[in-house]
Order: structure tokens, then sequence, then C-alpha cells
């Protein structure tokens, strides 16, 4: 993932300067232009020339202005809530600017430093001065606004990629959320067949490693195959079957096509490890559990159904009997889902405990 969205939205040297030439030759023809059109006597022979010229003296004080704006006075004075004197020293730069502008134009392009004004000007007049300050203030504003632009782009950027890191995060945090007593058991499990020499024990380590394989490795991307999902589940269906030999019964049933189908990973087997955790290890004697996986179009119809543990039958609170499994279930179907795309009911119902998942897939 790229984080760096400086390189998004960083400005170069050759895009300054592509900026400012851009900028420069489009007002130099403008100006030269309206030279031609209007043909005051007092104009030179060559307008284009003269529009070339000003335009010279003109853009080295819009850039000096412009950039003394954003990289200094925005910095030292509007970010920090000063704008007193932000207002006070940019329209002081702006008119010592303009002065600079009158003399150098008087004394290296023309006596006339306004073809464009009223009248022949040949001396500093309330009226070019203040002309010229709004001008230069159009260029100032101009300029600023494209900084404030890419600025608040790169902000927000910045922003999509923390929030998208830490999205990432948390959901990475909750596929990691099996419970790691059931791997203890089962190599409890495994420890006891291979003490008594059973030839079971390498059909489980095989389905063991098959789906802590699934775990480490095939849980990685935002979607997984329908199909490497339901797999997963069938071996850890198997590996509880060993723990609970005849006292457990299973259920499960696929109906609907599930080729080319994507789920987030292991979201479906939270559901089945809390049927384990609060259906099965909290009851004695015979359990049964009711998997249902069905295809409809582009959404998967899940159901499961577990006895309700003992001690809460008579609690009127699906929480308690839920755990910290399915709360980690919701939060990874409100992060990786649209709200749109998946429906999950939970309730209890004559002493089990039953869970209702619309999800397209």
């Amino acid at each position: 993932m790229n984080f760096n969205s400086n390189l998004l939205y960083r400005v170069s040297l050759k895009h300054h300067l592509l900026f400012w030439l851009i900028y420069f030759t489009l007002n130099t023809l403008r100006w030269g232009s309206y030279f031609d059109d209007v043909a005051f006597e007092r104009y030179f022979t060559n307008p284009y020339l003269y529009s070339l010229k000003t335009n010279l003296l003109g853009f080295t004080i819009h850039i000096a202005l412009s950039y003394f704006n954003i990289y200094f006075l925005m910095p030292k004075f509007v970010l920090k809530k000063r704008y007193f004197p932000y207002i006070l020293i940019i329209l002081s730069s702006i008119f010592v600017m303009v002065v600079i502008k009158f003399n150098l134009t008087y004394l290296l392009v023309s006596q006339d430093v306004w073809p464009e004004g009223p009248e022949a000007t040949n001396t500093m007049t309330l009226n070019y001065t203040i002309q010229m300050m709004f001008g230069e203030l159009y260029v100032i504003t101009f300029v600023t606004a494209i900084k404030i632009t890419l600025d608040f782009l790169k902000e927000h950027q910045r922003v999509a990629n923390l929030e998208k890191a830490q999205l990432e995060t948390e959901l990475l945090f909750l596929k990691t959320q099996i419970s790691p007593h059931f791997f203890f058991n089962t190599l409890n499990n495994i420890y006891s067949l291979a003490v008594e020499n059973s030839n079971k024990t390498p059909k489980i380590i095989l389905k063991l490693s098959e789906l802590m394989r699934y775990l480490l490795y095939d849980t990685k991307s935002r979607k997984q195959s329908l199909e490497n999902e339901i797999l997963c589940i069938q071996n850890y269906l198997d590996l509880e079957r060993v723990r609970h030999s005849d006292d457990l019964e299973v259920e499960m049933s696929i109906s609907g096509d599930i080729q080319d189908k994507k789920i987030a990973p292991i979201l479906l087997l939270s559901f089945i490890e809390n049927a384990f955790k609060h259906g099965v290890n909290k009851n004695i004697g015979e359990i049964k559990i009711d998997i249902d996986f069905t295809i409809r179009k582009d959404f998967l119809y899940f159901t499961i159904t577990n006895p309700m543990p003992k001690e809460t039958m008579h609690k009127d609170s699906i929480n308690q009997s839920s755990g910290i499994g399915l709360e980690n279930v919701k939060k990874r179907l409100a992060l990786g889902y649209k709200k749109d795309d998946y429906k999950l009911v939970i309730r209890n119902k004559d002493n089990m405990f039953i869970v209702k998942l619309k999800i397209k897939v």
C-alpha cells in the first residue's frame, strides 16, 4: 500500500516552471492582442514586444509575491490565526512591489507605464496604484487557491490512507480471533490418539494442517472463495467430532451453485466456532448442530442452529450466549460490506440459538 500521499500530489520544479510559462505566454498574447487592437499612438510600434517586456517585469513580481505568500506568510500567520498582521504585511508587500514595478517599467520599458489606463501615466497616481495592487492581489489569490486545493487533496489522501490502513489492520485482527483453546484442545486430542497408537492420528494431523494453512496463508485477501471457506469449515467440524465423539451430531446441507462465489475469509467459521464454544462445550450429553448453505442468485443464505447453554436458557439475553465471537463478526461485516450487501439476524427460540445471515457472494 502506498501511504505517501505527497507523491500523488507532489508539485515538482518542472510543474512550477510549466505553470508560470503557460500563464506568462497566455498573458503576453492577451495584452499584445489588446494593444494591437486598440493601437493608441503612445503604444510601441510592436505591441507584442511591449507586452513581452512588461510581462517579464510583472511576472517576476507575481512569482515573488505568490511564493512569499504561500510559503512564508500563510504558514507563519494564517495557519496560526494571526490574521491582522497577515493582512497588513501582504498589503504592504503588494504596495512595495507596485512601486518597484512602476520604477522598473519607467526606466527599462516606457515612460508611459500604464498604456491600458485612461490616460498617459508617467507618475505614480492613486488610480494606478489601486489598479496595480488589485492586479497583484488577483494573481496571489489565484496561486494561493491552487496551493490550498493541492494541500487539501494531499491531506484528504493522507487521511484516506490512514483510514484504509486502520481498516485493514482491524480486519486482520478480527480474522485472527479463532479461539486458541480450540487448537490447544485439538493438539491434546492428537496427543491422546498418538499415545493410543490410533490410526486416526495421521488423518487428524492432516486436517489440522490444512486448517492452519488456510488460516495463516489463505485469509490475507479481502475475499476468499466460498468453496475454500466451506472446506475449512468441514475440516474444523471433523476436528470437533474427534473431540466430542458420538455425543455430537452435525448436519450440514449445501444447495445451489457455490462455484465462483467470494466471501470474507473466516467469516462463516466464526459462527461455527461460536456454536461450539457456547452451544456444545457448555452442554452435557448429545448435542445437535444444523448448518445450511443456500445460494440464490448473488446471495448466500447461511443458517446455523445450536442449543442454548444450560446456564443461559432462562435468561432473555442473546448477547450473553453469543460472546465476543459474534461481536467480531458484526464488526467485520460492517467494515467489509456495504449495508445493503448483508443482513444478520440472531435470535433464540425454544432454547435454540439461531443465526441467519444473508450476504452477497
